[in-house]
């Protein structure tokens, strides 16, 4: 990686959040494993992400109300996506299709989308075992949207995640895929925002205007991978929250975007990964949710690796925090059998 380049971990890690503290494993004498094998970070769009379908979410302008640009990091990778005047999905296709399709929601904190290691990687790890891919670029709240009905900018992000779902079962006979079987992957930010659409789903957060908003916005099953779940301390992601959220949220504003405390009978089941040793996000956010799922009752699968830290994206290949993607792909098969 281009040394000038802010790494998605680095930048996430650098942004005054809850530390790891003290070493939580092992004994000073034992010998200090190898490095985890975790794909450096590049700079540069990857190819296959420029030569994917483009697919625009809204038909005209997003609802909201006005788009204004943030300045950019000069360092920022151009895998950092920002400034979404307009969301998209881009489509990654199988070889040999199952006929599942897949949304993957991307994190960065609500400041970026990430697409390499939450975006392109995933795509390539579920295309090969199937998958027909959306990665989803939504709008990022902090840069000036508003939706109809003076809503805060906290819901922007869901109602794009909503109409993903809805515009990828509306292209289910166009893709050769089946509405009936579509699950979301969300990393980290994206994590939450993935929560949230799986307790959320069918909030009205913006007015319909097409057939497509008609279309249920329920995934069949959901993944959540080292997710922000928490809105508030001890275990929030300070940036994520203050970016969706604003400096000052009301208590009840906080409720509305803890997705946690809005898990019922109805939330589709739930795979969770999340490293003990995440310096970023604490893994007590997992807990969180997964507690709540056992409460209602609800299906709920939970891996928590030793190590991987945050950021890991399909994650280390010499350690037990890379299995997850063939974990999820065998839960997945269970669940939509």
């Amino acid at each position: 990686m281009d040394e000038t380049t802010l790494d998605r971990r680095t930048l996430f890690l650098g942004a005054g959040l809850v530390g790891a503290g003290a070493s939580l494993f092992g004994s000073s004498a034992l010998a200090a494993p190898p490095p985890l094998a975790i794909p450096p970070g590049i700079s540069a769009t990857p190819i296959e992400w420029s030569q994917a379908e483009q697919v625009m979410l809204w038909n005209g302008a997003p609802p909201g109300g006005t788009f204004r640009a943030v300045p950019r990091d000069a360092k920022m990778a151009d895998t950092f996506i920002s400034n979404v005047a307009a969301p998209y999905l881009r489509v990654f296709r199988p070889a040999r299709s199952n006929g599942r399709p897949l949304l993957v929601i991307p994190g960065g904190a609500y400041r970026f989308v990430s697409i390499r290691n939450e975006g392109v990687d995933v795509a390539k790890a579920f295309t090969a075992l199937g998958y027909t891919v959306y990665v989803l670029v939504y709008r990022l709240p902090s840069e000036g949207w508003r939706v109809a009905g003076g809503l805060a900018r906290a819901d922007v992000p869901l109602a794009d995640a909503q109409r993903a779902v809805r515009k990828v079962r509306s292209l289910a006979a166009a893709h050769a895929t089946d509405p009936a079987k579509l699950s979301v992957i969300g990393f980290s930010a994206g994590g939450h925002l993935a929560a949230s659409l799986l307790t959320d789903y069918a909030a009205p957060v913006v007015p319909p205007r097409d057939g497509i908003d008609q279309m249920d916005s329920r995934p069949c099953a959901g993944a959540l991978i080292y997710p922000v779940i928490a809105m508030e301390a001890p275990y929030t992601h300070a940036m994520s929250a203050e970016l969706l959220l604003g400096p000052n949220p009301t208590a009840a504003l906080v409720a509305r975007r803890s997705p946690a405390r809005h898990v019922t009978a109805n939330t589709p089941p739930v795979f969770l990964a999340h490293a003990f040793d995440d310096p970023a996000v604490p893994w007590q956010n997992t807990r969180l949710f997964a507690d709540a799922m056992l409460a209602a009752h609800r299906p709920v699968e939970v891996h928590y690796p030793e190590e991987g830290g945050h950021g890991f994206g399909t994650g280390p290949s010499n350690a037990p925090a890379g299995q997850w993607p063939a974990l999820l792909a065998s839960w997945l098969d269970r669940k939509l059998a």
